[in-house]
């Protein structure tokens, strides 16, 4: 046996209670579970391990307490439970982040899902975490190659910027996402896949991380058929072991596919816990979890690392008024807006640049490279204003000279937005000079 394995063995043996309480259960509802004999121990939040008659065990939490029992949310639907079946209290959820996670794909309470061994770390934290202080926050840093002209010129991203891709269903965000992953620069990458379906968790793991350094990364998933749970913990494990490496002065690049299900995990659990759904169809508790989450990334205090992250946002009926877009928009650091029209075009990234926003200009870009960005979105929505006009046939080539250079620019920029690249970000500010050059708008 590896000693590294023995070692992560005799960790896990320790950290085995000798005794645990033990209560009874009392009632079910066919949705959650009543229990006794444990209200004077358990805590909101702790694990729960039934023992059911025919020796099979169900996993959940404890949901609500009153002074008279313990009400349990199983991880499945409570099936063959009877009455006064064991009910073990396990504690509170904690995780132990180690480098040794890296190259790793595992579930949200820190087991592997792959085929690799047990993985520990000799200290355990609590998923739950607080946010650096807002008087000792570094500013954010140097702007990141992204592998696309778009996001290295009109919307870049920032070493410590939040950013949040907001989209339909099928308009390109998990493979915009995975592009990122692929070329984005970081010291380690960090990813929560919520709700997704278990062919899509593999497919990632085989054709996104085994081929952008996946010695580097630390995959963490809930599967679509996870319990609510487990899919609300998804982000805060990942978020966890992002707060862990940056801690240790490294560069984390998070990724988070998606906070709507994430919301939506949240939404189940606080109804079951009879919490009233008043805010647009989730619970006032909502809001205050997601930017909790959002809060803790970022730049991190002088002396350790940063957190960059990118949250995709899935946009129901591509209205961006949507309760869980409407939350978080107003806390990250910049948002792109994923348009249907241009995906249905075959236009990939489908970024609605006039509609997207990147909080870190003007201070990522120089004054020259602001004064490139500025003309050329003046360009952008010259075009966009006359465009019912130019569709329909009734403008006339000539009639305005700045509607000309914008006609113009458009065409040229619409493949400068689909352009990726392996160089450096002066490349790509070049290339958009190249654009407002040909259609005159700037003078060589």
């Amino acid at each position: 046996m590896q000693q590294s394995t023995l070692v992560t063995l005799k960790t896990n043996l320790a950290q085995i209670e000798r005794l645990r309480p033990v209560g009874r259960v009392m009632s079910t509802d066919g949705h959650t579970i009543e229990l006794a004999g444990l209200e004077n121990q358990a805590r909101l939040g702790d694990r729960l391990r039934l023992l059911r008659s025919d020796g099979s065990i169900l996993m959940g939490d404890v949901l609500r307490l009153t002074s008279s029992g313990v009400t349990m949310l199983p991880d499945l639907p409570p099936h063959q439970v009877a009455l006064e079946n064991r009910v073990t209290l396990c504690g509170q959820v904690r995780i132990a982040p180690h480098s040794a996670w890296l190259g790793r794909v595992l579930d949200p309470y820190g087991k592997p899902l792959d085929d690799g061994p047990p993985l520990s770390g000799t200290v355990s934290v609590a998923l739950d975490n607080q946010p650096p202080s807002a008087a000792c926050r570094k500013p954010m840093g140097r702007r990141l190659r992204t592998g696309f002209h778009l996001f290295n010129t009109m919307l870049p991203i920032t070493r410590g910027q939040r950013v949040g891709i907001f989209a339909g269903s099928g308009v390109g965000k998990s493979m915009l996402l995975a592009d990122l992953v692929r070329s984005m620069e970081a010291d380690v990458v960090v990813l929560a896949l919520v709700g997704e379906r278990g062919r899509e968790i593999n497919d990632f793991t085989q054709n996104v991380l085994s081929k952008s350094g996946g010695e580097r990364s630390v995959l963490i998933a809930a599967s679509a058929d996870s319990s609510p749970t487990a899919r609300m913990r998804c982000p805060l494990t990942a978020m966890r072991v992002a707060e862990f490496f940056r801690d240790k002065g490294q560069h984390v690049l998070l990724f988070v596919d998606s906070i709507t299900r994430f919301a939506e995990a949240h939404r189940e659990v606080a109804v079951s816990a009879g919490e009233f759904p008043s805010l647009r169809g989730f619970p006032p508790s909502t809001p205050t979890q997601i930017t909790h989450l959002a809060e803790r990334a970022g730049p991190g205090c002088h002396g350790s690392g940063d957190i960059t992250a990118v949250f995709s946002v899935l946009v129901a009926g591509s209205d961006l008024n949507e309760p869980v877009a409407d939350m978080l928009r107003g806390v990250l650091d910049g948002h792109f807006i994923l348009d249907r029209s241009l995906a249905d075009q075959g236009h990939f990234p489908a970024v609605n640049v006039l509609q997207s926003v990147s909080r870190s200009l003007p201070d990522a870009a120089d004054a020259n490279e602001n004064g490139l960005i500025a003309r050329s979105r003046q360009l952008m929505s010259l075009y966009h204003e006359a465009s019912a006009l130019i569709e329909a046939g009734l403008y006339t080539e000539g009639a305005d000279p700045d509607l000309d250079q914008a006609i113009a620019f458009r065409r040229y920029h619409r493949d400068f937005c689909k352009s990726r690249l392996d160089g450096e970000i002066a490349d790509s500010f070049s290339a958009l000079r190249l654009c407002l050059l040909r259609s005159g708008a700037l003078k060589d």
